[in-house]
């Protein structure tokens, strides 16, 4: 065969390595070296190298190692000892597909699009088709994509080492499209790990743990018009309103064992009922993949993959151009504050505290027994930034609603003395955090105009949706939980002690316009116990629908966005059963029919009437006009710009009705009843005040004029200056 250089020569300790799978530079051995070919491949009988001058025989030097000298392009056929032959590329011929400018900003940590050099990416390279694989572990002594393809075995396809990256890369030519993958790494430690994909594009449906390849390039969308227009949409100035959904349990083909629909089916059918129901945006509970359903998806592993359950990454994306096209917004439930222990995922990826704290007093909630991100570290700062880019440009969302904040503001959230560390001031704010969530605010905006951002955030953390610019978070929006905590402590009193507790009605005025909020009813108020919206109300069954009538009427008569949970929206009697389908039965009775009926007109005249959403973040667009906690009334004007009509929001949280409840308005002549909730159509008693009433010049309550209305029981009543609907006077 000829003599083998010197410097080409194996050594005992390489092959041992090959072998024994710890080969951490398996390039500089493998593949062509100066007209010598070594190749590694277990479990067959001979091995030869075809070229265009003919079919050259590979020596077996020792185990399963084979060398012989190649000059020129080659495949390699091999033989099993049953005598079959196949023939296939080597992996290790060719040059790496990383470039200098992606090495350059992976070793630094500030690639903004990660997921197009990390991952598993169907491409041509050097003219062959296959799979390129790159993942982030700086602290292995070794990586290998195994697969179905290599018999899972990690001595196979070991990958190459990219520079101080701490990246490994390597294509596999013929992994094509669906198949299932995962990176065997021997840890820094010595153990040996089988780790998921952090940024594959798909997983295998769980409980199976495998990521997948997936192809996600050359959807061709077709939303242009709401991508160009949605930036209005979504301002703080227009109405939103938003169905919040968990897809796995919102309907089930209960004629094919349950299942839940398919992204598919959902962009058919939910799309359709919530633009039937007047929403403007849908919210997803998190569907980047997970393993327990019971999470709801708030333990998320793959943040790259949309969840497998209800079908690939282009049919979530037929989903989202579905709803774009019905003039919808899409937001997801996204998770960077934590992430769950299971061994597939990003804990010790590499046989070390990599993403998350080594601490636990740092690096492990408590709480929900998961791992908490290392903001500090640059590269997992990038992970994640890069990661809400990703949906934000890949699958077009339209925003991102962050869960969990007040947890990542805080270092001692949840905590007693002790279990926490200070920040280097001594403080109790997590510094790093709150650098993260203004970077990824800021690189959200920047980088995908139009969007919006969402804080859930239960604390009194100042300027959350201020600018970055001007001191704040960044974020686009804040869930108000003192709001919702607050009138929901005061609905679930009995009317008669409802007075005792008037202030929990008004005290969200005190802050309402100290930040841009949206009002949440959120699955975490229909879970756990928690009972449903309808069962929180007091009284019997006739008095449950009328108080939750009545909250409706409130809420949307109050400053901020709307946000409702599934089945909220036609009073779900039972609280939600994430195995399970909503009570679309009882949807089809009278009562439950007629909140529904309501929250769609509610929603309709939300969108319709400007003063009602134009200035839900500026005081200028409200005012009391009395509240009497012996009546336990309230009555306030919501105001518009210059010409927008203005609204009066009358409510009776008592159970007797009160003609002639004189109130005073900002002008005299017609206002139009546009909503009364104890209208007849909506399971009310009907009383009311015939279509309007007509305000005179007479003051009351510091407004020029006033009328003497009728507020029925248990009921808001909304009503809109000027013209009826049809443009009569009323």
């Amino acid at each position: 065969m000829g003599q083998t250089p010197e410097r080409l020569r194996l050594t005992n300790d390489d092959i041992a390595a090959l072998s024994g799978g710890r080969c951490d530079r398996p390039f500089d051995i493998l593949g062509p070296h100066d007209g010598w070919l070594t190749v590694f491949h277990p479990d067959i009988a001979a091995l030869s190298a075809v070229t265009e001058a003919g079919e050259i025989p590979l020596e077996r030097v020792s185990g399963d190692l084979f060398r012989g000298r190649v000059d020129g392009p080659y495949r390699l056929k091999a033989r099993s000892a049953g005598g079959v032959e196949w023939v296939f590329e080597d992996p290790y011929r060719f040059a790496p597909v990383l470039g200098d400018i992606d090495l350059h900003l992976l070793g630094e940590g500030t690639h903004r699009r990660l997921w197009q050099a990390l991952g598993a990416h169907v491409i041509t390279h050097e003219g062959v088709a296959g799979t390129h694989f790159a993942v982030w572990a700086p602290n292995a002594r070794r990586v290998s994509v195994v697969g179905p393809f290599n018999a899972w075995d990690g001595r196979r396809h070991p990958m190459r080492r990219i520079g101080g990256s701490g990246v490994w890369e390597i294509f596999l030519p013929g992994v094509a499209e669906g198949a299932l993958y995962k990176y065997e790494i021997l840890g820094a430690d010595g153990g040996l790990l089988m780790k998921a994909d952090p940024v594959g594009f798909g997983s295998q449906h769980p409980p199976e743990k495998a990521s997948v390849v997936r192809d996600i390039a050359g959807y061709g969308w077709k939303d242009a018009a709401w991508m160009e227009g949605r930036a209005q949409a979504q301002d703080r100035r227009a109405p939103i309103s938003i169905y919040e959904v968990h897809l796995g349990s919102w309907r089930r083909r209960l004629d094919q064992g349950g299942r839940p629909l398919s992204y598919k089916e959902l962009a058919r059918d939910l799309v359709a009922y919530a633009r039937d129901m007047g929403f403007t945006h849908l919210e997803l509970l998190p569907v980047s993949e997970f393993p327990f359903d019971g999470s709801w998806g708030y333990q998320p592993v793959g943040l790259y993959a949309p969840t497998i359950r209800f079908g690939p990454p282009h049919e979530f994306r037929d989903l989202v151009e579905a709803a774009h096209k019905a003039g919808l917004g899409i937001l997801l439930d996204w998770v960077p504050g934590h992430f769950p222990t299971d061994a597939h995922g990003l804990a010790r990826f590499d046989g070390t505290a990599l993403y998350e704290h080594a601490d636990p007093r740092e690096g492990f909630h408590q709480d929900w027994n998961t791992l908490i991100y290392n903001y500090g570290r640059t590269e997992v700062r990038n992970y994640l930034i890069a990661n809400a880019l990703y949906w934000l440009e890949e699958y077009h969302i339209d925003g991102l609603r962050v869960d969990a904040v007040a947890s990542m503001l805080y270092r001692d959230y949840s905590r007693r003395e002790g279990q926490w560390i200070p920040n280097k001031h001594g403080g109790r704010e997590n510094l790093e955090a709150i650098d993260f969530l203004k970077a990824m605010n800021v690189a959200a905006y920047a980088e995908s105009p139009g969007i919006m951002t969402v804080a859930e955030e239960s604390t009194s953390f100042p300027k959350v949706s201020a600018p970055v610019d001007a001191g704040g978070l960044g974020f686009g929006f804040k869930w108000n939980m003192g709001w919702m905590n607050d009138t929901l402590r005061y609905m679930s009193r009995d009317p008669v002690h409802r007075r005792y507790h008037h202030d929990l009605m008004t005290f969200g005025l005190m802050y309402a316009f100290s930040e841009n909020f949206i009002l949440p009813i959120s699955h975490d108020e229909v879970v756990h116990g928690k009972g449903s919206m309808l069962r929180k109300m007091p009284g019997d069954e006739w008095q449950q629908f009328a108080n939750l009538r009545a909250y409706y009427g409130f809420m949307w008569g109050h400053p901020g966005k709307k946000l409702l949970f599934m089945g909220c929206e036609f009073a779900q009697p039972e609280e939600w059963n994430h195995n399970g389908e909503l009570n679309w039965p009882a949807a089809a009775e009278a009562r439950h029919q007629g909140v529904q009926a309501l929250v769609r007109d509610l929603n309709r005249l939300y969108r319709d009437t400007p003063a009602l959403y134009r200035k839900d973040a500026d005081p200028d667009g409200f005012q009391w006009v009395a509240t009497d906690a012996a009546q336990s009334t309230y009555v306030w004007i919501r105001l518009g710009d210059p010409g927008d009509p203005p609204v009066v929001v009358a409510c009776n949280f008592t159970p007797v009705p009160r003609a002639d409840f004189r109130i005073g308005v900002p002008q005299p002549g017609p206002w139009r009843e546009a909503i009364n909730t104890d209208a007849a159509i909506y399971g009310g008693s009907g009383k009311g005040n015939l279509g309007g009433v007509t305000a005179t010049e007479a003051p009351q309550d510091g407004q020029p004029a006033s009328m003497a209305v009728m507020l029925p029981p248990l009921s808001v009543v909304i009503f809109v200056a000027g013209k009826d609907e049809h443009g009569e006077d009323v």
